[in-house]
């Protein structure tokens, strides 16, 4: 048992698993931001809330297996968000150059946030797994509230399935 507790404070230390206790719940209201866009227009939180509820989704890369399935799938249900008043935005710690090229090669229709300086998912606070940046999704509604957030790095199309059935609730 000693040893496993060594264990696991040395893996912490190196960053291996980080503390889920500091992320957003239910309930919490997100602070403003704003951070680049794929086309290198400024997007601000405030303002797309402005416009009804938003779906925030952290993912970990551009163009990896998982983050491509996962973008493509909150395209194809892009029309079922937008019927519903709520806009798509993906984050990660890609460039907008990146951004720009992985929206394009794959027909993405929302917007992806270049978040560099891994600032709004420190402010989000989106755990680590392993060592990669975390995968969560947030549905926020008008007034920047949390209504549903969702932790998967394995289950990357159920993120939409998740946020698509809060969206319906609001």
């Amino acid at each position: 048992m000693k040893i496993l507790k060594t264990m696991l404070i040395t893996l912490s230390l190196f960053g291996l698993f980080s503390d889920a206790s500091a992320q957003l719940k239910t309930g919490a209201t997100v602070p403003d931001f704003s951070l680049q866009d794929q086309d290198n227009h400024t997007f601000r939180l405030s303002e797309a809330l402005a416009k009804g509820p938003v779906v925030v989704y952290f993912y970990p890369k551009d163009d990896t297996p998982g983050c491509t399935k996962e973008a493509c799938s909150f395209r194809d249900s892009f029309a079922a968000f937008t019927d519903a008043g709520a806009q798509v935005v993906g984050i990660s710690s890609d460039d907008v150059a990146s951004h720009k090229k992985f929206a394009e090669k794959h027909n993405l229709p929302f917007t992806l946030l270049a978040d560099e300086k891994n600032e709004v998912r420190k402010l989000f606070g989106v755990p680590k797994t392993m060592m990669l940046p975390g995968r969560v999704t947030y549905v926020l509604d008008r007034k920047g509230t949390v209504v549903h957030q969702f932790n998967s790095m394995t289950q990357a199309t159920q993120h939409v399935d998740e946020a698509l059935a809060a969206i319906k609730k609001l």
